[in-house]
């Protein structure tokens, strides 16, 4: 059970995913700490809510309440990263601390037109094909224990365009600056695109850290869940001990 000074933790799934993402995560913490995890709007159980930042945040602040633990640490992966951080600049009063995994690259100018290409791409191509190219790439990296609650959770293609068109164009180290709590930034060592500014977005602000996960990549909590969930341990004891 989790003790009454520890710090509420709610995990923000990435692009496509849904709660499944943290299985591994919720059940290593659940002990100590009160844990939620949230589908955005179109995914997983939500899958047939439109996509929109600002009801993604309400989805959030919702979470946090409902732990009733008073502000909550969020950790937020890439979509949900960059999620998390405009539920920071709206519900400041819900926030203890932010982990912003894979969310650490710019979201404007150059960078974003890739996105953008793939954003386009999905929308002609089969959601079956789509989803047993996933299937497949997940059982192929990693073990059933890793990564089956995310494959039986499902994908939301469908809302990927929606969701990136409204997160492209908006985020730079900027969006850092309205955050009142702690952060730390979470990345893969090899994830060389979504950690590209972790540099400019730690300087940011006042109370960032970088903490890399040796060898992982962009999706960090399948590549190595152990030293995942100890960063967010930690950093989840760091908070309570701060006061």
């Amino acid at each position: 059970m989790a003790a009454a000074d520890t710090v509420p933790i709610v995990f923000v799934h990435g692009t496509r995913f849904s709660v499944g993402q943290w299985s591994v995560q919720l059940a290593a913490l659940r002990d100590e700490f009160p844990v939620a995890a949230v589908d955005l709007p179109g995914h997983g159980e939500r899958s047939a809510q439109p996509w929109s930042l600002s009801s993604a945040t309400e989805i959030i602040a919702s979470a946090v309440e409902s732990l009733d633990r008073g502000p909550a640490l969020v950790v937020g992966h890439s979509l949900g990263g960059y999620t998390s951080l405009e539920f920071a600049r709206r519900r400041p009063e819900r926030l203890r601390g932010l982990i912003l995994a894979g969310a650490s690259a710019s979201t404007r100018g150059l960078w974003a037109a890739p996105y953008r290409w793939v954003a386009r791409l999905v929308p002609r191509i089969s959601a079956d094909r789509l989803a047993q190219w996933n299937d497949w790439r997940l059982r192929r990296l990693y073990p059933p224990e890793v990564v089956e609650a995310t494959i039986q959770s499902g994908y939301a293609f469908h809302t990927l365009p929606a969701a990136w068109d409204e997160v492209l164009g908006r985020f730079d180290a900027d969006a850092i600056r309205f955050v009142e709590a702690p952060v730390l930034i979470l990345n893969g060592e090899r994830d060389t695109v979504f950690r590209a500014g972790e540099a400019v977005f730690a300087r940011a602000h006042p109370h960032a850290r970088v903490e890399l996960i040796p060898r992982a990549r962009h999706l960090a909590n399948f590549d190595a869940p152990e030293a995942f969930t100890d960063a967010v341990r930690r950093f989840a004891r760091q908070l309570a001990a701060a006061g």
